[in-house]
């Protein structure tokens, strides 16, 4: 639907400058150039729309477009266009207009004007192949997150039940728990036969006696339903894991076998952990100049908040927050590594700020290692 006019001015002898305005139904494009609007439109989101803004965008001579990340909204379209355009994917925030009247129009005009200024800096989007594996982790840490609530749903119908042997264990999806959840969905109640499925260890520490009262409960057929089908959405959750294991395992295996073995050869990262953050970060990291650039992306980077002559917050920035949850558990273990030199810093650490805050520290000397063995191809050296 075409909604402004567009002018005669013979558009393909300048260059032209589109943007796009993305919702989750609808596209706005304006393309400009030096001697104002060429044309305005409004797409559909559908494929055979989508087509037809690559056709605009080609009749029209247009090479460079931008358009906002609004929420996922923008991958399909980027997807359409990506092969024949230079796409700018960028920030909202970046280039939020002054308050006004405000359209999608006037936005899809102003999108292409900031363009045509080069106000704008595209965001960093990695490959196709890096955007798969990355669907494939994200995945694999969102059933991570489904497990967890499900333990504590079956800890949760255990303690309806009076049993609670969750109190004196430290892993509620410990297989001692699952092999107690598992007794009781097959009738056995008996607190004398539950306690079998404690581990030596806990029964040593806290005694049998305990133990076994801890197991000694009311179990209704109802709470043995509600626990098989816990059960049930437990393994679930896990044969999925497995399922996206593999798959991340296979494009790493067939595309980044050197990337991973480099990433595997710093202290506290393993393979699991160095897929994930390949699929966070890529294998190509030119975007950022320097590891500070990569820093800050990542979100790891000390906001600079003072005033008079105070600080008012040394807060970490927003960034990446799959790639800084995978790099603070990569920086726990690598300070446990006898053969990390980072062991001894964040012991220094320790000294002078929280252990939180010195273990982010640590997360972000990590990501510089990170950056210096991605970029010039070379094996950690301690």
């Amino acid at each position: 639907m075409c909604i402004f006019r567009g002018k005669n001015l013979n558009p393909i002898l300048m260059k032209q400058y589109c943007g796009l305005n993305v919702h989750k139904d609808s596209v706005f494009m304006c393309i400009i150039n030096e001697s104002g609007v060429v044309k305005e439109q409004q797409f559909t989101t559908l494929t055979s729309d989508l087509l037809e803004l690559h056709n605009q965008l080609t009749m029209y001579d247009v090479y460079e477009v931008v358009m906002e990340s609004a929420s996922i909204y923008w991958i399909p379209i980027w997807r359409v266009l990506v092969d024949d355009f230079d796409l700018k994917l960028v920030n909202p925030l970046f280039i939020k207009q002054l308050p006004g009247r405000k359209t999608d129009v006037r936005d899809a005009h102003w999108i292409a004007l900031v363009l045509m200024k080069g106000l704008v800096y595209g965001s960093y989007v990695p490959g196709p192949q890096i955007q798969e594996l990355r669907q494939y982790e994200r995945r694999y840490s969102a059933l991570n997150k489904r497990k967890v609530h499900t333990e504590q749903c079956i800890d949760m119908q255990l303690q309806c039940c009076n049993i609670r042997f969750s109190n004196y264990i430290s892993d509620i999806g410990s297989q001692a728990m699952r092999k107690v959840v598992r007794s009781i969905i097959e009738g056995i109640t008996d607190p004398d036969e539950l306690v079998k499925c404690a581990h030596t260890r806990t029964k040593n520490k806290h005694g049998t006696h305990v133990i076994r009262e801890s197991l000694n409960g009311v179990v209704s057929q109802v709470d043995q339903d509600m626990l098989a089908l816990y059960m049930e959405e437990l393994s679930l959750y896990e044969s999925q894991q497995e399922k996206c294991l593999l798959k991340m395992v296979e494009l790493c295996k067939e595309s980044y076998e050197e990337e991973i073995t480099l990433l595997c050869s710093i202290p506290g990262i393993k393979t699991q952990s160095a897929m994930t953050i390949l699929a966070e970060l890529g294998n190509n990291l030119s975007a950022f100049k320097t590891a500070s650039n990569l820093i800050g992306w990542a979100g790891l980077r000390p906001r600079n908040d003072e005033s008079a002559g105070k600080i008012k917050s040394r807060k970490t920035l927003h960034g990446n927050k799959f790639l800084r949850v995978i790099l603070v558990q990569c920086a726990w273990a690598n300070t446990r590594s006898r053969s990390s030199r980072l062991g001894h810093k964040y012991a220094l650490l320790v000294q002078r700020m929280a252990p939180q805050k010195a273990l982010v520290a640590i997360a972000r000397k990590l990501l510089v290692i990170i950056w210096n063995v991605l970029t010039y191809k070379e094996p950690y050296r301690a």
